[in-house]
């Protein structure tokens, strides 16, 4: 039986996104035989990150700095904006490499079921940077979700009177999906979404 403290740390470590009470147990075992070493630096790490941590005031990415590395590179793309509902969608995007243009973070998706209205996401702040103009096109990065695409809509909706293309991501079967082992959802997208093949 590990100490109280011990345990404390194991509990908060489970707490985390990807890591169960097991998991979590490995990882502070795995401390504690490099305690010397592995336990200060991460001590630190977290130490440095939580004081200097800040949300960019222009896309709601989260960084050391406000505007955040991206709003602040030069090289990016100034003509294309994509707006994803959370940083994690943010970061996946951006470590592609696929996209070179700017971002938005919504913080969230509508859901009437758990009450999340426009007013609860920064759709606001969106529109008044499209309104702003600069933008040529408009990419509606929202998960393949019922709350995603509605969100997508209702996005599309506000922002169909402005001189934009507004495209979104295109979903169905991703590469090297066997049909047999794909679920009824994603088959029926890939069926809507079906294009010419010349």
């Amino acid at each position: 039986m590990a100490s109280q403290e011990i345990e404390t740390l194991a509990s908060t470590l489970a707490r985390l996104p990807g890591l169960g009470p097991r998991s979590a147990r490995r990882a502070v075992l795995w401390l504690v035989k490099r305690r010397e070493t592995a336990l200060p630096e991460l001590l630190e790490a977290l130490s440095s990150v939580g004081e200097a941590l800040v949300e960019c005031q222009t896309c709601g990415n989260v960084d050391t700095r406000d505007p955040c590395a991206i709003c602040a590179d030069p090289r990016r793309d100034q003509r294309s904006l994509c707006v994803v509902e959370d940083v994690a969608d943010l970061w996946a995007l951006d470590k592609s490499r696929l996209f070179g243009g700017r971002y938005h973070v919504l913080g969230g998706r509508l859901s009437a079921l758990d009450g999340v209205r426009p007013e609860d996401l920064n759709i606001a702040d969106l529109l008044a940077r499209v309104e702003a103009g600069g933008f040529d096109e408009i990419v509606l990065a929202m998960n393949a979700t019922l709350e995603g695409q509605t969100t997508a809509h209702y996005l599309a909706e506000r922002m169909e009177a402005l001189p934009l293309r507004i495209t979104q991501l295109a979903h169905g079967l991703p590469v090297g999906g066997e049909l047999d082992y794909l679920d009824e959802g994603t088959l029926a997208q890939a069926l809507r979404a079906r294009r010419p093949m010349s």
